[in-house]
């Protein structure tokens, strides 16, 4: 990651000799002559190690105080340069804030080690031990810095989808592994001036020229599609999804991770603030994603015309589907106290043979609740894979109830959740809330 180093001095041809010493393609120097740039230049860049020598117009010791509370949020490497060499100049300049104080004349070797050791202590302050990648707060401080040069950028907020369930089932241990090899694969994607950083365990901010990131977004995409079902067993593999295990979770379906890519640029749209780029990427993000398989989204230009902006309704519709005729009377009077629009079929076997099904809705079903059947007759199974197909359920969450206890046959049906009966309600309702909220995030 490239590092960034701002000088405060009066003197030009010294600080200019200071700024040459330590550049280079990891490490970025601006320099200050005064101290009100220096501050605009403090709050703009957030730089890891500021310079700052006894030519200001102050006392050494009381800026580089006034420099430690003005960056107590961001807490820079200090380092002061001084003409002194007194003992009791070096103490209270570094009781004040200062990290290192040098006397001037100071060899250009020793000074270029020093300030390299610095950085080397800042970098590895702020890396995530798993991936050797810099950590949130530091992805925030670049993407600052970014938004500072006022040049033309592209960020790219790549997360790995069903992470946590895969982490659940394969321990942290094969997770670290999908997650390495995740960024080995994004690192090779990337051009010299390119940032690859982390904005959580799963989630990752690249900033990159804005012509090259749809390129390394369908890159991204195509290649972690290519190895995720490596990353399973080969039981898993040839199943196509993985089943969530202990006594909370046990008999969900979870399917394979994937990759959501979401990208904004500066081109169409100005941003002041880290914060203002964080919600348009994850906004984008949203519209990348889908059921299963990796996908990107890019931020174009907004038209605008009359009705053109539509919103989308809070979905709460249930269709029930169970034989018993008593219990899908308790599942659908319970469902409507807790507020929740139910329709039910109580018919499967007759429903099966109409297919497609002969039922007229007027909006999407966020959930539906299929009884099996029974050993000789699986016709709930049946109904549920044809349903998986029809476009009006694509994002519905199904739950599948049994009285035969096969989890990876009801599974196979395409259910989202396997419920053996005889079940208690309030896992049934618990479930509901869980799935509602999914289908409307």
């Amino acid at each position: 990651m490239q590092k960034n180093t701002l000088i405060i001095d009066k003197r030009v041809e010294l600080s200019t000799k200071y700024k040459k010493l330590v550049e280079g393609p990891d490490n970025f120097v601006l320099i200050s002559r005064d101290l009100t740039s220096a501050i605009g230049l403090i709050q703009e860049n957030e730089p890891d190690l500021i310079i700052v020598s006894d030519s200001i117009d102050e006392p050494l010791a009381d800026f580089c105080k006034k420099l430690r509370v003005l960056t107590f949020n961001m807490r820079p490497v200090i380092v002061a340069m001084s003409k002194s060499a007194e003992l009791s100049d070096k103490l209270q300049v570094l009781e004040n804030g200062a990290d290192d104080f040098l006397s001037e004349p100071i060899n250009s070797d020793e000074f270029k080690m020093r300030i390299k050791a610095h950085l080397r202590r800042e970098y590895e302050v702020n890396v995530n031990p798993k991936t050797l990648l810099p950590n949130k707060i530091y992805s925030k401080k670049a993407l600052k810095r970014a938004i500072a040069k006022k040049t033309p950028w592209a960020c790219l907020l790549v997360s790995v989808e069903n992470f946590d369930n895969y982490k659940e089932i394969y321990t942290e241990l094969a997770s670290d592994k999908l997650i390495q090899t995740f960024c080995a694969i994004i690192n090779s994607a990337l051009g010299e001036g390119d940032y690859l950083g982390h904005i959580s365990d799963n989630e990752f901010l690249i900033i990159a020229n804005p012509l090259c990131a749809e390129k390394i977004a369908t890159f991204l995409t195509f290649a972690f599609d290519t190895v995720s079902s490596k990353f399973y067993s080969s039981e898993d593999a040839k199943r196509g999804y993985a089943i969530l295990q202990g006594d909370e979770r046990a008999g969900r379906r979870s399917e394979f991770v994937f990759t959501t890519i979401g990208i904004v640029t500066n081109e169409f749209k100005k941003y002041t603030t880290p914060k203002q780029v964080l919600n348009s990427l994850i906004q984008t993000s949203e519209l990348a994603k889908r059921p299963s398989g990796s996908n990107y989204a890019i931020e174009r230009p907004k038209l605008s015309a009359e009705n053109s902006v539509l919103e989308k309704d809070f979905l709460n519709k249930i269709l029930v589907m169970e034989e018993d005729e008593a219990l899908s009377f308790l599942l659908t009077t319970t469902l409507e106290l807790e507020g929740y629009e139910v329709e039910t079929l109580d018919n499967i076997r007759a429903t099966t043979s109409l297919m497609p099904l002969a039922v007229s809705f007027n909006r999407p079903v966020a959930i539906v609740i299929i009884d099996a059947g029974n050993i000789e007759s699986t016709s709930g199974l049946d109904l549920c894979k044809t349903l998986k197909n029809d476009a009006r359920f694509i994002n519905s969450k199904f739950i599948v109830t049994s009285i035969f206890h096969d989890k990876e046959l009801v599974l196979n049906s395409g259910a989202d959740l396997y419920l053996p009966k005889p079940y208690e309600l309030a896992s049934l309702m618990k479930w509901v809330k869980i799935f509602i909220k999914e289908v409307n995030s």
